[in-house]
């Protein structure tokens, strides 16, 4: 079964801005460059770089737990390590993660940007050491939605959902709508890259969140459970062989092979 990759995005602060791209290089047992590397805690979490652990997504700024969160725009620049954020309403911001003033900074905007009732003390920018990200299941290193998926949910709601709700890393056109719930452990080809499907994506408050107007608008987890009995969309992949993935290329999800019985 072949779709085609028709949208790569990485998400530099978790739980802020998909950035468009065109192109990604994966190896196995690494999370994605640039991808959820940075994370913001909302009140002391615990986190210690020097010792890592899976820490859960309401540690941190996130959707799920602060819709306001979508109406800061980011964006990173790979090339001077600068992130740009801007807000309506709020003057505009420019700093380097990489120091700590920069971080103190950011942390500094986002206090002034969110809702007080939401923080649960001081915001602090952290980062994840070496291969590690800050991804929503300590498996996760890669996601996929497929978008006739999306497409199908937003038939049965009555509305058009933003597929950037999501928040993949692929969105992949040609595969029937949820096809991709029955592939957990299943090899996969993704542009030259080899994978293998981990497990479906379970979905939570923060697709409720409109990622243009930052406002909670529709209860996609309820729909998902009403309309299939699951709360699944999407699916994790574990990368199993190093290689590119660009837009346009085949994402092939190969044909159980047949049982053949030995002969006595």
């Amino acid at each position: 079964m072949t779709g085609q990759v028709a949208a790569i995005f990485r998400h530099p602060v978790k739980g802020f801005t998909p950035e468009s791209l065109t192109h990604i290089d994966v190896e196995p047992g690494q999370g994605l460059p640039f991808d959820r590397l940075w994370a913001v805690e909302n009140g002391p979490s615990g986190y210690d770089p020097a010792d890592w652990r899976f820490m859960p997504k309401q540690k941190f700024t996130v959707l799920m737990s602060i819709a306001r969160v979508a109406a800061a725009r980011t964006r990173l620049d790979d090339a001077t390590g600068m992130l740009h954020a801007h807000a309506d309403g709020r003057p505009p911001f420019a700093g380097a993660l990489s120091d700590e003033a920069g971080r103190d900074a950011f942390a500094a905007w986002l206090t002034a940007l969110l809702p007080e009732d939401d923080l649960r003390g001081p915001l602090r920018v952290v980062r994840a050491p070496d291969q590690h990200r800050f991804t929503d299941h300590p498996r996760g290193q890669l996601s996929i939605v497929n978008l006739a998926s999306v497409r199908d949910l937003s038939a049965k709601m009555g509305v058009e959902l933003d597929p950037l709700r999501f928040r993949a890393n692929l969105y992949v056109e040609g595969w029937p709508a949820w096809a991709e719930n029955d592939w957990t452990g299943r090899r996969m080809m993704v542009g030259f890259a080899q994978a293998e499907v981990f497990k479906p994506i379970v979905r939570c408050a923060a697709t409720h969140v409109n990622p243009t107007t930052a406002e909670r608008d529709a209860d996609v987890v309820k729909a998902l459970f009403d309309n299939y009995g699951h709360m699944n969309c999407g699916i994790y992949l574990h990368v199993t062989s190093a290689g590119r993935i660009g837009v346009g290329d085949a994402a092939t999800q190969p044909e159980v092979e047949p049982q053949v019985e030995a002969l006595a």
